[in-house]
C-alpha cells in the first residue's frame, strides 16, 4: 500500500508538470518528469516547515538549482496546498504566480529565484552557513536542515565547484543536496560532455555521498534518513533518474530518456501526450487533478507538520523564557532592522584611500554589530575587509563562533553564498573583491537585485590607479556595467541596486551608513586604492550626508555658476584643485555624485538645485564617459578614459591619461571657450 501511495504521488507529480508544459507550448517536462520520485519523498515524509507560517524561521528549506524544472516543483507545492490548479494552468503566462523559472514567493514556499544553473544550490550553502551561524550563539534547539536539488547542468557549472568546496571544508552537515543525474543534457547527452566521477569529486571535497535508483521511493527515503543522521559532512545523493519517465509514443512504445523531452512539450519532442497521462493513471481531458488518496497523503502531512511545528515553538518558549536578553537579540537579528549604529563617532584618518575608511568602518561593526557576515575571495588585507576580520576569527568546521568567511578565490561563488545567507535571513552578508572582478560576480548581483536581497558589494581598486598591475586589473568599464543596474527598475518599481562611489572619507563613513539602512536592494561600495585628498568642506560628517540623494553640492560660488564640475570618487577632488586655475575668470560649482540612480530617484526641485538647466557641465570620471553622459547632457563634455590601462605607476598613469588638475583645468577652459 505505502508503495502504491508513493508512486501514485510521484505519477501525479508528473502528470502535473507534462501537463503544464503542454497547455504552455514551453517548458521543460522530462527533468521534471524524472525528479518527482524525490521531491514527493521529500516533501510527503523529510522537510519540516508550518503550513500555518511559511515565514517560520527555523524551518527546513528547499532550493531548487534547475530551474527549467519548475513544473515538478510547482506541483508538489500544489499537491502541498499552496497552488491551485488554475494556478499551474496559468504556467508561464502574464501575471501568473507560476513563472517558467521560479522567482521567489516564501508564502507559496519557493525559496530562492533560480534559472542560471549552479547558483540554487549555492544559495543553498549559503542558507546553511547562516542556519549554522544562528545555532552558534543561540543553541541546537532552532537547528533544521536545508535541501537542495540540482541537475547535470548544475554539477558543471564552474561554480558548483566553490560551492562544493566550501561546503565540504565547513562540514556543513545540515546540507543535503539531491543530484538527479538522468544522463541527458538539454541538446545531447552527458556523456557527450564529461567522463568525471561525481562521487570521487564530492567524496574529496569532504561530502557524504550515496548512489541510489532516484526513482525508487524506498532507496530515496533510506538515503534521506542517512544524510539526515551526518554529524560533520554534508551530503550529496546521487539519483540516477529516468529523464520523462513515464513517457510514451501513441503506439504505446517506451520513449524515456530521450534529449527531446528536456526542453519542449512532450507532444512537441515525439511521445503522445494522450498515451503519456493515461499511462500514468490520469486523465488526458482534464489532466490537471490531485488524485484524492495524494490529496490524502498530503493532508495527512500537514497535520504532522501542524504538530511539528508546534512542538518546536514550545521548545522555542521555554528557550526564550530562559535566555531573555538572547531572545531579545536574536528577535532583533532575524526582524531585519536597521542595527543601532553612531555613524557620526567615526574617525576616519583624513586624506586617506576610501577602502582603508572602509576598513575603519568595518573594524567598529565586528565589535557592535553581533549578526555580521563578511566574506573576502583571498584578498581581505587588500580589499580592507581584515578590518573587520581583526576583530573576529574565520568560520571553521565545528567552529562558527566568527563572522568572517574565509571564501577562496570564487567570487561568483561567494557572491551566490551570500544571496543564499541574505534569503535565510537574521544575517547580514557582506562580501569583497577587486572591482574588476565584479565581472565574475555579474549572475550572482542580478540575482541579488532581482531578487531584492540587501547584500553589500565591496569593490575596491576602483580604477586605472591600481597602476602596476596593468589592464587585467584596472576596472574601465566596470563602472558603466555595475550602474546600469541603477538605471533597471526591479520588480517593486525601485532601482535594482544602489551604486556608491564615495569621495573620501568621510562620504565612505555615509557611504556604509546608506548600505546599512538599504534594506530594500543590494549595495555596491566602489571605493580606491590610493589615498585621496577630504574635500574642503565645514562640517565634513553633516556635509557628506547629503550623499543620501545620490548628488549634492560640495564646492559653490557666490550667485549663478558659469560652470558645474561632476563627478564621484576621488575625481572630486580632481576637480576641486583643478577651480584652482579657474576661479579667476569663472563662477565654479562643484558637486558629487556618488549614486546617479539615487540622484534621479530626488523630485525634480531637487535635481535642478543641484544642476540648474542651461548651465555647461563638465563631467570627470577614470571609467567610461558614458558614466556621466547622462548627467552632463547633450552639450556638456565628460572627460573619460575610453581605452584599457597601462602597466605603470598610478602617478605616471594620471599623467598620461590626463587625470592632472593641470590638465582637468585646460579641458575645462578650452570647453567653456565653445560655450562663451
Amino acid at each position: 500500500m505505502i508503495k502504491n501511495i508513493e508512486l501514485r504521488a510521484a505519477d501525479n507529480i508528473r502528470i502535473l508538470s507534462a501537463s503544464m508544459v503542454e497547455k504552455a507550448k514551453s517548458g521543460h517536462p522530462g527533468g521534471a518528469m524524472g525528479g518527482a520520485d524525490f521531491i514527493n519523498i521529500l516533501y510527503s515524509e523529510f522537510l519540516n516547515y508550518d503550513p500555518s507560517d511559511m515565514n517560520w524561521a527555523y524551518r527546513d528549506r528547499f532550493f531548487l538549482d534547475p530551474g527549467h524544472m519548475s513544473p515538478m516543483l510547482y506541483s508538489v507545492l500544489a499537491l502541498s496546498g499552496y497552488y491551485t490548479m488554475d494556478d499551474l494552468r496559468e504556467f508561464r503566462q502574464w501575471g501568473s504566480v507560476t513563472p517558467g523559472h521560479p522567482e521567489v514567493d516564501f508564502k507559496r514556499g519557493v525559496e530562492n529565484t533560480s534559472g542560471p544553473l549552479g547558483q540554487g544550490h549555492t544559495m543553498a550553502v549559503g542558507a546553511a552557513i547562516a542556519e549554522r551561524f544562528l545555532v552558534a550563539r543561540f543553541g541546537e534547539w532552532m537547528a533544521h536542515k536545508t535541501y537542495t536539488f540540482i541537475s547535470d547542468g548544475g554539477i558543471q557549472e564552474e561554480i558548483s565547484q566553490g560551492a562544493g568546496r566550501i561546503a565540504g571544508h565547513l562540514g556543513l552537515n545540515n546540507l543535503i543536496m539531491f543530484y538527479d543525474s538522468n544522463d541527458i543534457q538539454l541538446s545531447t547527452t552527458v556523456d557527450d560532455v564529461t567522463s568525471e566521477d561525481t562521487a570521487k569529486k564530492y567524496i574529496a571535497w569532504g561530502w557524504n555521498v550515496s548512489i541510489i535508483d532516484g526513482n525508487n521511493a524506498s532507496e530515496i527515503r533510506e538515503a534521506l534518513k542517512l544524510a539526515n543522521s551526518s554529524l560533520d559532512k554534508p551530503t550529496l545523493i546521487i539519483g540516477k533518474t529516468i529523464m520523462g519517465k513515464g513517457c510514451l509514443q501513441e503506439s504505446g512504445e517506451n520513449f524515456e530518456g530521450k534529449t527531446a523531452t528536456h526542453g519542449q512539450p512532450i507532444s512537441a519532442a515525439g511521445a503522445s501526450f494522450k498515451a503519456t497521462i493515461e499511462n500514468l493513471g490520469g486523465n488526458p481531458e482534464n489532466p490537471f487533478q490531485v488524485f484524492p488518496e495524494v490529496e490524502e497523503l498530503y493532508l495527512n502531512r500537514k497535520e504532522e507538520l501542524l504538530k511539528f511545528a508546534a512542538e518546536k515553538k514550545k521548545i522555542e518558549k521555554e528557550w526564550t523564557a530562559e535566555n531573555k536578553e538572547l531572545a531579545v537579540k536574536l528577535e532583533r537579528f532575524l526582524s531585519g532592522e536597521v542595527p543601532d549604529f553612531d555613524f557620526s563617532k567615526m574617525e576616519q584618518n583624513p586624506n586617506s584611500a576610501t577602502r582603508g575608511a572602509s576598513a575603519t568602518v568595518l573594524s567598529a561593526f565586528a565589535n557592535e554589530i553581533e549578526n555580521m557576515l563578511v566574506s573576502s575571495a583571498d584578498l581581505s588585507n587588500s580589499d580592507k575587509t581584515d578590518g573587520f576580520l581583526k576583530n573576529t576569527t574565520s568560520l571553521n568546521k565545528n567552529d562558527f563562533s566568527g563572522a568572517f568567511l574565509q571564501a577562496g578565490v570564487c567570487e561568483l561563488t561567494m557572491a551566490s553564498i551570500m544571496n543564499g545567507v541574505a534569503l535565510h535571513g537574521g544575517l547580514i552578508p557582506v562580501c569583497g573583491t577587486f572591482f574588476v572582478f565584479s565581472d565574475y560576480m555579474k549572475p550572482a548581483t542580478r540575482l541579488s537585485a532581482l531578487m531584492e536581497l540587501p547584500v553589500i558589494y565591496i569593490w575596491t581598486h576602483d580604477a586605472f590607479r591600481v597602476g602596476e598591475d596593468g589592464p587585467t586589473h584596472q576596472p574601465i568599464e566596470q563602472e558603466a556595467q555595475i550602474r546600469l543596474m541603477e538605471k533597471l527598475q526591479n520588480h517593486s518599481g525601485r532601482n535594482s541596486m544602489l551604486v556608491l562611489r564615495p569621495a573620501d572619507v568621510v562620504e565612505t563613513t555615509v557611504a556604509w551608513k546608506m548600505a546599512l539602512e538599504n534594506k530594500k536592494t543590494p549595495t555596491a561600495l566602489i571605493l580606491s586604492r590610493q589615498n585621496i585628498k577630504n574635500l574642503p568642506v565645514e562640517n565634513p560628517y553633516i556635509n557628506a550626508l547629503k550623499a543620501a540623494k545620490g548628488a549634492y553640492v560640495v564646492v559653490d560660488c557666490v550667485g549663478t555658476p558659469d560652470i558645474v564640475l561632476l563627478a564621484s570618487g576621488s575625481e572630486v577632488s580632481t576637480l576641486i584643485e583643478s577651480t584652482d586655475k579657474l576661479k579667476e575668470d569663472f563662477k565654479v560649482r562643484v558637486v558629487s555624485v556618488p549614486s546617479e540612480g539615487l540622484f534621479r530617484s530626488q523630485e525634480l526641485e531637487y535635481q535642478q538645485s543641484v544642476l540648474p538647466a542651461g548651465i555647461p557641465r563638465f563631467g570627470l570620471t577614470a571609467g567610461l564617459s558614458v558614466n556621466l553622459e547622462g548627467l552632463v547632457g547633450e552639450n556638456g563634455k565628460v572627460w573619460g578614459l575610453n581605452h584599457f590601462g597601462y602597466s605603470a605607476p598610478a602617478t605616471v598613469l594620471d599623467d598620461k591619461f590626463g587625470f592632472t588638475p593641470e590638465h582637468i583645468s585646460k579641458e575645462i577652459i578650452n570647453y567653456m571657450k565653445l560655450n562663451l
